[in-house]
């Protein structure tokens, strides 16, 4: 299968277009974006908790500046729409520039074009963030996805699904995390997913770099806590989107990209590691996850493959 070819991930003077909509979005929110505005170190403080305000619900917390990788659809789109109204300064990043350009113009966010799989592109990316405000809240979000039954084995699938959900967080990690140290502190969210608890038939190109970003963040998180960064992971059900759309499946638990972005709007304060959801599909997968392999491969060739 031949990769598909993205129009390329540039938007003339976009240097000058990243800052002039960002003094733009932060002055029109009222967040200071000068010398004064920020702590030696040139960071935000992350004062407080959030809360609700009152009659639309929605959780407030001004003065902060979250950076929305992947965002240009679906559930990173409506994740960074509950941001905005939230009071947050928004930059929305992905690899094509119309589609970017369009969803940052509808909520209100500032567009940094730029693919996850490119290294440098991701690196340059980072530096420029910081460069304006320091983000409190990262968030990886860029995927895809393509079934695959073993009668139709394509590695160059593997290939590209593994640069784009494992080595794009590994990117972004690499790149983000020592900024955030030098400031002490920040929140990372990695967007794995419940596909990445057990392996499943005709998911594995999918849900193999997924249970690598599970594992990655497992890892790095411990260390990460210690420079006052929080290291976390979502890992959703199944969620309405073009990716899904391409299931010929009934998907259990089928959620809307909203109603799966105001999950992530309520867990961002938690405590905990994971933000996962629906509880009617996570729990049965994750006792899966504690099956004998012997058990969980009877229960997957007579309840899973048998449909």
């Amino acid at each position: 299968m031949q990769e598909k070819k993205y129009e390329a991930c540039t938007i003339p003077d976009q240097d000058a277009d990243f800052v002039d909509n960002f003094s733009a979005r932060t002055c029109a929110s009222g967040t200071a974006t000068g010398p004064a505005a920020v702590h030696p170190g040139g960071h935000m403080p992350a004062h407080g908790r959030l809360h609700r305000s009152v009659g639309d619900g929605v959780m407030q917390k001004s003065g902060q500046h979250a950076w929305l990788i992947g965002a240009s659809s679906g559930m990173g789109l409506e994740f960074g729409r509950l941001l905005v109204r939230a009071g947050w300064t928004v930059t929305i990043s992905a690899r094509e520039p119309t589609r970017l350009r369009d969803a940052a113009t509808e909520i209100g966010a500032t567009p940094l074009c730029m693919d996850v799989t490119d290294r440098d592109a991701v690196h340059a990316s980072a530096k420029q963030v910081f460069s304006k405000m320091v983000p409190e809240l990262v968030m990886v979000n860029a995927g895809d996805y393509r079934p695959m039954p073993l009668e139709d084995f394509d590695v160059d699938l593997f290939e590209r699904l593994n640069r784009v959900n494992y080595l794009g967080a590994v990117y972004v990690l690499g790149s983000v995390l020592p900024m955030m140290r030098e400031h002490g502190d920040g929140q990372v969210l990695l967007n794995a997913s419940a596909a990445g608890y057990r392996g499943l038939p005709h998911g594995a190109p999918y849900s193999a770099p997924k249970a690598a970003t599970i594992h990655l963040a497992e890892a790095l998180q411990p260390e990460a806590a210690r420079w006052g960064i929080r290291l976390r992971v979502i890992n959703p059900g199944f969620v309405d989107s073009r990716l899904t759309a391409k299931n010929s499946f009934r998907m259990p638990g089928l959620l809307t990209a909203e109603t799966a972005a105001r999950r992530i709007m309520d867990g961002l304060d938690d405590k905990g590691f994971e933000i996962s959801f629906p509880r009617r599909l996570i729990w049965p997968l994750k006792l899966l996850r504690c099956l004998p392999y012997r058990f969980f491969f009877w229960f997957i060739g007579r309840k899973v493959l048998s449909s």
